[in-house]
Parts: C-alpha cells; structure tokens; sequence
C-alpha cells in the first residue's frame, strides 16, 4: 500500500501548542500550507519556521498576528536568544470568526507569506534556510491542516520503495477549470497531490488525466456529490468506456475540504484522501506514459495542486 512519505504527509488538528519536524529541512522552492479559523475571542497567534525542535531554537521566521486596538503583523526572526528587528503592517488579514488559507513560499529572497490568495509580505533570509528543520504553532488560533509542499524528499532512501516522484513547484488557487500539464509527462510513481473543497450546493466535478494530443481520457474522476458517488472511467477513441462505481470511503461532502492523491503504478492509479485508500484504476491507456495534461473542472474549489 501507498503510504506518502512523512514530508508530503498533513497534519491534521494539532493540538496548539504544536512543534513538528520539516523532514530534510527547508529549501528553496519549498511552500509552507496552513489551514485553520480565527476564534472570536483571540489575542494573537504565532508560527515560527525554526532551527530546531526544541525551546530556544534559533527562529528563521517569525509570523504573529496580534489582535489589539491596532491590530498588526508582526515578523521577525530570534538567534542565540536575541530578537532582531521587528518588521510590521497593520493591514490585518484576518478575520475573527472566519477561516483562513495561509501559504508560506520559500524563494531565494526570503518568506513569501500570502493569506486567503493575497500576497501579504515578503521577510528577507537573516539565517541560511537549510538551518530551519521544525514548525512551531502557538496562541489562540484552530488550526485544521498543516502540510510543508515540494522540495523533493531527501528522507525518501530511509522510506523504501514507495515513493512518489514530486518534481513540480506547487500550483495555489487554480481558477476552476483549469488544465495543468504534467512535469515530465505520465511516469511510473509520479503522484499529484490536490487540496481542495467542495463548496455548499456543489453538483459534480471532475479530475481527468489527458493524452493532449487525442483528447483520450485515460483516467476520468467524476464525485457526483448530491448523488454520493463517485464514478471512474476513460473516454478513449471517441467513446467512454465501463464506468466503476465502488468506492470504500466517500469524503467528497459538501463544505469539506479534502487531501488527495493519485499515485500512478505499473499497473494502475491508486487514489487515497485523508490518508486513507479510497479506490485503484486499472490501466485502460496502456501507454500511459503518453498522459501529459490535468484538467479540472466543475462544483470544486481547489488549495493547490502540487506533482
């Protein structure tokens, strides 16, 4: 069975406070995804991207939001006990009582922060970013999903053979439909991971794996919502084939967002959400090395999508 490697794996409702390993470390190209909702009553919360797991650990980035009668952002960084200095707005993104998406992006230049889809600020490197290798969440925040994205998986020798190969840099806020194509193309262990949810009064959407040069449809993922189904097929010549109905969990509900993975194998596309297997597809395409576009569409928010 497919079990994704510790770094592609969320975390889901950490008790706050929280600290937790970013496996291999930090790098650029690497993106940060954090999931959660504002409370009422809150003060202020935190997340540090830090140089350690421990108390004191050198802190390459500090993000505080603090709820007050000037309500502000606040960034920093800590090394050898020492704070530096402090960069603030006070354009607060956001919202007591809401849900919030924050991205973390790491880039050459420093931490690309972005809330609910808008860019929010950018904080230049003051500690190599190799040196950062855990997350530390604090204060009154609910946090539901975090998941450290891309970067490669320098772990994966110590995992086995079960690997996805993940060798493109996240998509964020997709508009729907959208048609991504593969990094590569189709490939034995290449793996696409979608975040995303199914908004209220949702009908259908789809996820097709595309030869774009036919039209073929070698893997089609259809979660009719209102019916609770979810249906699998491949439109292959011009015409659709059997469709496969059976499934052993249905997350696809209405106002829920969802993790998923399909994970393509010698044989067929094996499909899990919220860490748990949900169905395979056998090949139909037998040359699926030849699948070379994503296309989404329909009643579906997406997060991100990341190969």
């Amino acid at each position: 069975m497919f079990v994704a490697p510790p770094g592609y794996q969320p975390v889901y409702n950490p008790r706050i406070p929280y600290v937790g390993p970013i496996y291999g470390g930090l790098r650029s190209g690497m993106s940060v995804y954090i999931q959660g909702v504002i409370p009422h009553e809150i003060t202020r919360f935190n997340m540090n991207l830090q140089c350690g797991e421990s108390e004191g650990s050198d802190i390459g980035f500090h993000f505080s939001p603090r709820f007050d009668n000037w309500d502000k952002v606040v960034f920093n960084s800590c090394q050898e006990g020492e704070w530096g200095s402090e960069e603030e707005i006070h354009n607060m993104p956001f919202s007591k009582g809401d849900a919030f998406e924050m991205v973390i992006i790491i880039n050459q230049e420093g931490y690309q922060v972005t809330v609910n889809g808008q860019d929010l600020h950018t904080f230049n490197h003051r500690i190599p970013v190799e040196r950062v290798n855990a997350l530390q969440i604090g204060g009154d925040a609910s946090i539901q999903t975090v998941n450290v994205i891309g970067g490669g998986n320098p772990a994966g020798d110590q995992i086995g053979g079960n690997l996805p190969v993940m060798d493109g840099q996240p998509i964020f806020k997709p508009p729907v439909p959208y048609t991504i194509v593969i990094p590569g193309g189709m490939s034995t262990k290449k793996t696409i991971v979608i975040r995303g949810m199914v908004p209220l009064g949702a009908n259908r959407f789809s996820i097709n794996f595309k030869v774009g040069s036919s039209g073929d449809i070698a893997f089609h993922l259809n979660p009719r919502v209102q019916e609770r189904e979810l249906v699998r097929n491949s439109f292959i010549g011009g015409s659709w084939e059997t469709e496969e109905r059976e499934i052993s969990i249905n997350p696809f509900l209405e106002g829920q967002y969802f993790d998923m993975s399909i994970r393509c194998g010698n044989q067929r596309f094996k499909v899990f959400v919220n860490g748990q297997h949900m169905c395979d597809f056998f090949h139909r395409f037998q040359n699926y090395n030849q699948i070379d576009t994503v296309e989404l569409e329909g009643d579906v928010q997406i997060s991100y999508v990341h190969f």
